[in-house]
């Protein structure tokens, strides 16, 4: 049973648009570099300890109604109209849903 779980994970994730490589975190030294960034270009908007600034804080508190998913969308894609510029050059999508997760679950200060 396990071998067959094992054979239909790969055709479950491609039908879902998942892949294997999309659910794994970014390496050790690529998170100390996405943290870098979240305290350095996001905190020079968002305040360095992300208590707010020119841009809203990015808080726990204040990020609660909102999903990793949606978070995400507007790290990579930015808010036109608004300071708020896209990553999406600079990020691929699972390094922004994890530092999604990170300002969801309170980042270490």
């Amino acid at each position: 049973m396990a071998r067959i779980r094992l054979i239909l994970l790969p055709l479950l994730l491609s039908m879902t648009g998942l892949s294997l490589a999309s659910a794994a975190e970014p390496t050790p030294g690529r998170q100390a570099e996405l943290i870098h960034l979240l305290r350095h270009d996001c905190g020079s908007c968002h305040g360095m300890r992300l208590q707010g600034g020119l841009g809203p804080p990015l808080t726990p508190d204040r990020l609660e109604t909102l999903s990793s998913e949606q978070l995400s969308a507007t790290i990579l894609h930015g808010r036109p109209g608004t300071p708020m510029p896209p990553w999406r050059p600079f990020l691929t999508r699972e390094e922004a849903l994890w530092l999604a997760r990170q300002l969801k679950g309170g980042v270490a200060r």
